[in-house]
């Protein structure tokens, strides 16, 4: 159990996250209504992924420092499980585009943004399925993901917030926490936020076990 805990609680705050945030009382806001919930959801998830995407880069970074496969390894499957969470983000921020928006996707920086984020991090993924060296590829790999890294924040934060953005904190809309984000809806927020990178964490645990396991049956 020494072990467990941070698993548990992020198992515990996910679950606190969806019934809360299914529950809670919300502000009753034009044209969102209802559909702020998704802020529980959608942008915790994307905060997550974020979370995971930066402990990527930090493994990169000591790769390159160390020359330590083992920091390759936490790399790739961080990045990976960082991925998923990217993938929700963008499949529930669709969900909530169609009924605040009208559409499922339109022409806004930080949904393009968002697309191409996704689809750098997964060429991250097929440049390692090119290369069979594992040194050469874990060197090349961890080059390219601090490259990937800059270029996230690039397109999910500065681009949005200096061109119009229908996003709010971008374009010069308010974000949220300014004009709706009350008591109620922090106390599902935050917990959200720490829940789903606990458990993108464990996923990575998971990910990382399996790599092991089936490179000592490939020995």
């Amino acid at each position: 159990m020494k072990g467990m805990w941070w698993k548990i609680l992020g198992v515990f705050l996910v679950l606190y996250a969806i019934v809360g945030g299914l529950l809670i009382e919300v502000p009753r806001l034009p044209i969102l209504n209802e559909t702020i919930r998704n802020l529980y959801f959608h942008v915790t998830m994307w905060f997550s992924m974020i979370i995971l995407l930066t402990a990527s880069l930090v493994h990169s970074i000591q790769y390159l420092s160390s020359g330590s496969l083992e920091r390759d390894t936490r790399a790739t499957e961080t990045a990976s499980v960082g991925i998923l969470l990217g993938l929700l983000g963008v499949i529930t921020g669709s969900l909530w585009a169609k009924f605040t928006w009208g559409a499922y996707w339109v022409n806004d920086p930080k949904l393009n943004g968002a697309a191409i984020t996704i689809l750098i991090y997964l060429a991250y993924n097929i440049l390692r399925g090119s290369l069979e060296d594992p040194k050469k590829r874990a060197r090349i790999s961890a080059v390219y993901n601090i490259f990937a890294y800059v270029l996230l924040i690039v397109f999910l934060i500065i681009l949005p917030r200096v061109t119009d953005s229908l996003h709010p904190g971008n374009g010069g809309n308010p974000a949220f926490s300014t004009y709706d984000l009350d008591n109620n809806m922090r106390l599902v927020f935050y917990p959200a936020i720490i829940g789903w990178s606990l458990i993108g964490f464990w996923m990575v645990n998971l990910r990382r076990r399996l790599f092991l396991l089936e490179s000592k049956d490939d020995d």
